[in-house]
């Protein structure tokens, strides 16, 4: 029987939320919650309402309403009628959503910009599946450290990891965003981000320290990472490493993976739906050595890449694979990662 699956806020996360669990074959979108008649709402209404929207807010149904939406109940309704809410309202919303959750009985997943405090479990679906299972609550990690932990993870995996310094190059805003204004400045974050702090939470046998600049661009984030390995691994050992996890995809310059707006355009250029990635990009030509420490860098595709881990965490919360790895094998077949694992994108 399908986990039955609902979204509170439908912007920039919850829109690629309800997308993520209508193409998981095992769960069931019963609908989304919004309170306004917002782009987002409007594109949903012109699309033919793929999917129930119902009102966050009691008395908010007029506005809904007068701008065409047609509303399809309460927010209470909707918690009547589902297993799980992902809650992707703005930050502190969720905090007082949780009152209503607990009052209902339903689980829920919270996303980066809460507190971490409004769960019972810190959760990324590789690092620490099994701490969500059964958990009534889960926030997510944010973008950068949704990427971060799956690089870290995998070459901890494989040879261990002591250590990694971790400097991210921030996008300052989403596309389309005019909140933070028109700038033309770089601007310097005291250390240590938050990122690494939270790598540390997840993963506390890795010390992680990390700087952080905000930068005047939209599409992504760039991190640089340098990893102290606890058994020494060469360049190509890490590459091969990387090339198979399915989250992780691998390029080059040469290849015209310039920048990150070379990820969004290559996203686009694929048809995928808003021009989003699941997966981070990896350049395999930053990967280099200094002693015994291994640096890279890695492209964060900060609209889409938690999908996949809030899929991980309704696995888990819901109980419907006991195991991690079979967790995320399920997210991943649904979602088409790792379908670019040719045989020559393995050899190259």
């Amino acid at each position: 029987m399908a986990v039955k699956v609902g979204v509170a806020g439908y912007g920039v996360i919850g829109q690629r939320l309800a997308d993520g669990v209508s193409l998981q074959k095992d769960m069931e979108l019963v609908g989304v919650a919004d309170v306004a008649p917002t782009l987002s709402i409007r594109a949903l209404v012109e699309r033919g309402m793929p999917y129930d929207l119902y009102c966050a807010v009691p008395g908010k149904e007029k506005d809904l309403e007068a701008a065409g939406v047609p509303v399809s109940g309460s927010f209470d309704d909707l918690l009547g009628k589902v297993d799980i809410m992902l809650d992707a309202t703005t930050a502190g919303v969720g905090a007082m959503n949780r009152k209503l959750y607990e009052k209902a009985g339903v689980k829920a997943i919270f996303q980066g910009g809460e507190k971490n405090d409004v769960a019972d479990v810190f959760f990324h679906g590789y690092a620490n599946y099994d701490k969500g299972l059964g958990a009534d609550f889960l926030k997510l990690t944010s973008c950068n450290t949704t990427g971060l932990i799956r690089t870290v993870d995998c070459l901890d995996r494989c040879v261990g990891v002591e250590k990694a310094a971790i400097t991210i190059i921030r996008r300052v805003a989403d596309p389309g965003d005019y909140h933070r204004g028109l700038t033309n400045a770089l601007k310097m974050d005291k250390a240590p981000n938050h990122q690494a702090v939270d790598l540390m939470t997840i993963m506390p046998h890795i010390n992680a320290t990390g700087l952080l600049v905000h930068t005047p661009v939209t599409h992504g984030h760039i991190i640089t990472l340098v990893v102290t390995p606890k058994k020494d691994i060469s360049v190509e050992e890490a590459i091969a490493q990387f090339k198979k996890h399915p989250r992780i995809r691998v390029v080059t310059t040469d290849e015209g993976f310039t920048g990150n707006a070379s990820f969004f355009r290559y996203a686009r250029d694929l048809g995928n739906n808003r021009s989003d990635m699941y997966e981070i990009g990896l350049w395999a030509d930053t990967v280099v050595k200094s002693g015994r420490d291994i640096m890279f860098a890695i492209n964060i595709p900060q609209e889409s890449v938690t999908i996949p881990e809030t899929m991980d965490g309704i696995r888990a919360a819901c109980g419907m694979q006991k195991d991690g790895n079979d967790g995320v094998a399920k997210t991943n077949e649904y979602l088409g990662l790792g379908k670019w694992m040719t045989p020559q994108y393995m050899e190259d």
